[in-house]
């Protein structure tokens, strides 16, 4: 992937529930495709074994950079709050912004 391309692509977050109520964070260019590799265990080892899993809330979020730093302040929130960011996707804006 040259520079360019990298900067043109579109990168989302997303929340996923494993078998035990727990969410993990994560981002990537394909939410379709991450999430497939997450159910085939080919994903994050934090969630190896812990099927089934659901996809519980996902979004673009921007550029790299943007994600990545999406993905550390949604790591920051409780669980409580986490569990109702798809009844409010105006708190996105508290994720990409500062």
């Amino acid at each position: 992937m040259s520079a360019e391309s990298a900067l043109l692509t579109t990168w989302s977050l997303y929340l996923i529930r494993d078998k035990d109520n727990r969410l993990y964070t994560g981002i990537t260019t394909d939410v379709s495709r991450r999430f497939a590799q997450h159910q085939a265990g080919k994903g994050a080892r934090n969630l190896r074994g812990r099927a089934p899993l659901t996809l519980h809330w996902h979004t673009e979020i921007g550029d790299h950079s943007q994600a990545l730093k999406a993905e550390y302040r949604l790591k920051q929130w409780p669980k409580s709050r986490k569990e109702r960011l798809p009844q409010h996707p105006e708190w996105i804006e508290n994720l990409i912004s500062v």
